[in-house]
């Protein structure tokens, strides 16, 4: 089956990639997804925060130089986990002929599981790239779950739901084939 692919880039800021676990290995995951959907013109789309305690404008607030999007690149800014709600995303995509959105960045639990999530409901399929999305830097004890666990956790969650008439695939980035877009 073809896709017409998107790469969504999800708060990929330096605030949020200095608490990251596994901070340098997901911008160099990434980094190499925006590399090869470029060279195969599949359109890369940053998703940039700029909710509470992210003021726009500030360092913190910028994109990591390594995943900087280009000037012919689309940035949809946002205020809440969903890179949907009150945002041009879904415009953007239907502009671009979109089918199927490659989903990565900052945080799986939030930002990444509500976009992901959300794009289903807007009809994109979906790949969650296996080991292009993390989470922040937590004890391995607490309420939470240890960071490699929760990423784990939801890779599996997204390789199980049934969602009618979407095509959900969860992969590593080696993968990800763009060329068969």
């Amino acid at each position: 089956m073809a896709y017409a692919s998107a790469l969504l880039v999800i708060d990929m800021q330096n605030d949020t990639v200095s608490i990251a676990y596994r901070a340098a290995e997901t911008v160099a995951v990434i980094a190499g997804l925006r590399e090869r959907a470029k060279a195969a013109g599949v359109p890369v789309v940053t998703i940039q925060d700029q909710g509470a305690g992210t003021e726009a404008g500030t360092e913190g607030w910028q994109i990591v130089p390594e995943l900087s999007p280009a000037v012919d690149e689309t940035v949809v800014h946002k205020i809440s986990p969903d890179s949907f709600l009150d945002t041009d995303l879904d415009k953007v995509l239907e502009a671009l002929g979109v089918t199927e959105v490659v989903v990565t960045g900052f945080a799986t639990e939030i930002c990444v599981d509500t976009t992901a999530r959300q794009a289903l409901s807007h009809r994109y399929d979906l790949v969650l790239v296996a080991d292009g999305h993390t989470t922040s830097v937590r004890p391995d004890s607490g309420e939470y779950a240890a960071p490699g666990q929760s990423i784990a956790h939801h890779n599996e969650i997204f390789r199980h739901i049934d969602f009618p008439g979407r095509n959900i695939r969860v992969l590593p980035a080696s993968e990800v084939d763009f060329t068969a877009a």
